[in-house]
């Protein structure tokens, strides 16, 4: 989370090339919704209805899909640096959330063709929620059987015409977790859109959200390579000051302008959270018995800040059938941290179900470890279509990479890379239903931070060289759906927990397998969304040889599997059901393989019934979700655990004035 002021950031850059989106043949018109997938308001918002495939939408509150921003084909796209904020780079620190979000997609396979520099690990692309022409104003207020409630309102005010309009979105909440830890946030947005002529489109916004009373539920990290005993959900032992508090930012601006037969686009993003309180809570040796003891970890104020951003020129060349577009782009980004300076609490040795009501004692904090990181990637790409062939395209960037480490004590430390990345891509119209795509990718990503159960918490890992392909093919069986089977190859360097308990670099990994998406209309009335992932992780190097590490990566599953359905009712107008079945294959919990999160199945059902109040759209939506309360553990890092939520009923009215 984080803190900052708001500072309106213009650049000038340039409208969108309009692309084909590949996955998006035989579109169906939503009766809800006047131009089909598109949510005009709050009350269209329905992620099955508007996903195009099966890898990843998310809409308002809703979201479906094999993958999300954390986890795309075993791997973490936003760790690895692959955020996208209108198809431009963006250096995430904190997600943006559906005050400034309209709507995530994830990009991998043929839906990142003719998208410009993709990279291993797909694509997490935003979409902002841009103020429109009409004025606009919605509300929504929900809870859940937890104990959790929250109001959201957004608006929009065209201020001058069609030339300015004004984005405002504020939101409060009480938030009541699995664990039993609740917390309370608020959070407010604005967003700003000038058009002064056609050619030329400004998007300035501001988002911050503040943290407080957020509780810090325990980490269960077992002795040995086992699972811990059964926990009670929604039973919280304590320490009760434990409590988080914290704020964060996103701001910055897009800019587009159309001239000379050149399109330019520009965004500049800044991305940030300040903790001013912040704990770990871990029961570490835990026996099966259920005894552990449990640690503390208390940070000082620590920060996260990243000024990030690209600039890209586009030109689109018809010859005939035949369409070459040309990009040539550049990119930065400058982050600084700092961290470290913890004190440890022991608060002894007790029984996971014992609450803990000692007092607060005085806080001690070391100096800090401070670190920043520059980037600067300059690239071309082209993409180039004949309609009714085919397509292909290609990029190449040369990146500049500097990280600078001062950790108190010690001089300096300096890294700098600078490799070459590249992408090529082809897809292949067989006929008017068929299309074979492969593509094969090179990056320089970010391996993420060490998770709080590691010796070198907090530590910023360095870049590694990744690299994937893929090919497949997407088939439209019937008007309105659409098949994608794809066969990929993705290998990374691994980095897990090491006999020391430090995370660092233990060999490589490589995970091959087949994803498959099935999304449209069935029927007028009824909507599909289905995927599956089938995989083959293994982790290869000398600690595998030597029998230190298991062949597994810990926290990969070999199999996920989704369906998704929205049925909407003859009978009564507005009216709509809808289920969710997830199926998750078992997750490789511990380094050495000796300990495994069981497979477990989960199901949704809900139902939706948009109407008229005092003459205004509205949509009542209700939901249960783990319809069977299903146990099941969290993988929190190797060997560290949590509770997955049980059964629990939602429900929240939208209202579009």
């Amino acid at each position: 989370m984080s803190k900052s002021l708001f500072m309106p950031m213009l650049l000038l850059g340039a409208l969108h090339t309009v692309q084909a989106a590949n996955g998006a043949t035989g579109v169906p018109t939503d009766p809800a919704s006047p131009d089909g997938r598109e949510a005009h308001g709050r009350t269209d918002e329905n992620a099955v209805r508007q996903a195009e495939d099966a890898f990843g939408t998310s809409v308002g509150r809703e979201t479906i899909g094999l993958y999300n921003a954390a986890s795309v084909r075993g791997f973490s796209p936003v760790a690895a640096g692959n955020a996208r904020i209108e198809g431009l780079y963006f250096d995430q620190v904190w997600a943006p959330t559906p005050r400034i979000r309209r709507s995530t997609n994830i990009r991998v396979g043929i839906s990142a063709q003719g998208y410009p520099f993709p990279a291993p690990t797909g694509i997490v692309d935003y979409s902002l929620r841009k103020p429109g022409t009409q004025r606009k104003l919605a509300l929504v207020a929900g809870g859940d059987s937890f104990g959790a409630a929250y109001v959201e309102a957004d608006a929009e005010l065209p201020l001058a015409g069609r030339a300015l309009s004004l984005g405002v979105g504020t939101a409060i909440a009480n938030n009541e977790y699995p664990n039993g830890t609740d917390a309370r946030y608020r959070n407010a947005a604005l967003i700003l859109r000038w058009q002064p002529v056609a050619a030329v489109e400004i998007v300035p916004f501001w988002h911050r959200s503040e943290g407080r009373d957020d509780e810090e539920g325990p980490l269960y990290v077992p002795a040995t390579s086992v699972l811990p005993p059964r926990i009670e959900r929604r039973r919280f032992h304590g320490p009760g000051w434990a409590d988080y508090r914290g704020s964060a930012i996103n701001y910055g601006s897009l800019a587009s302008l159309q001239a000379g037969g050149w399109l330019l686009r520009g965004g500049i993003f800044r991305s940030l959270y300040d903790d001013q309180r912040s704990f770990t809570h871990l029961l570490t040796g835990l026996t099966p018995g259920g005894w552990a003891d449990r640690r503390l970890i208390v940070d000082p104020p620590i920060g996260n800040a990243s000024t990030s951003g690209e600039l890209r020129a586009t030109r689109a060349l018809a010859e005939g059938p035949r369409l070459h577009t040309l990009h040539a782009s550049l990119r930065g980004r400058s982050r600084e941290r700092h961290y470290d300076g913890s004190q440890a609490l022991a608060l002894g040795r007790t029984p996971i179900d014992a609450p803990y009501a000692g007092p607060q004692p005085a806080f001690v904090f070391g100096e800090q470890t401070h670190d920043s990181t520059r980037q600067w990637t300059g690239g071309v790409a082209y993409d180039g279509r004949w309609r009714g062939v085919g397509e292909a395209g290609f990029s190449i960037q040369k990146t500049d990479y500097r990280k600078q480490l001062h950790k108190p004590g010690l001089a300096a430390a300096h890294t700098r890379d600078q490799p070459w990345l590249y992408n090529a891509s082809t897809a292949v119209q067989v006929d008017g239903s068929l299309v074979v795509f492969g593509s094969v990718t090179r990056g320089l990503e970010e391996s993420g931070v060490a998770p709080d159960n590691a010796v070198n918490r907090n530590e910023l890992l360095p870049t590694i060289r990744t690299s994937q392909g893929d090919i497949g093919l997407r088939y439209v069986p019937l008007p309105g759906i659409r098949l994608v089977t794809t066969v990929f190859d993705v290998r990374k360097p691994y980095f897990n927990f090491d006999a020391a308990g430090r995370y660092t670099l233990l060999g490589d990994v490589r995970n091959r397998g087949v994803e498959l998406s099935l999304a449209g209309d069935v029927t007028p009335r009824l909507n599909i969304v289905a995927g599956a992932m089938l995989s083959r992780p293994r982790v290869t190097g000398d600690g595998v040889a030597l029998g230190r590490v298991g062949p597994r990566p810990a926290g990969m599953s070999r199999r996920s599997v989704e369906l998704n359905l929205d049925w909407r009712s003859p009978w009564l107008a507005g009216l709509s059901f809808d289920m969710t079945a997830s199926h998750l294959g078992d997750v490789t919990a511990t380094v050495d393989n000796r300990a495994a999160i069981p497979a477990r199945t989960l199901v949704a059902v809900g139902g939706r019934y948009r109407f008229t109040l005092a003459g205004r759209p509205s949509s009542l939506r209700v939901s249960a979700s783990n319809l069977f309360d299903t146990y099941g553990l969290e993988l929190r890092g190797a060997g560290a655990y949590d509770v997955i939520a049980g059964r629990l009923l939602a429900a929240y009215l939208s209202v579009d004035l």
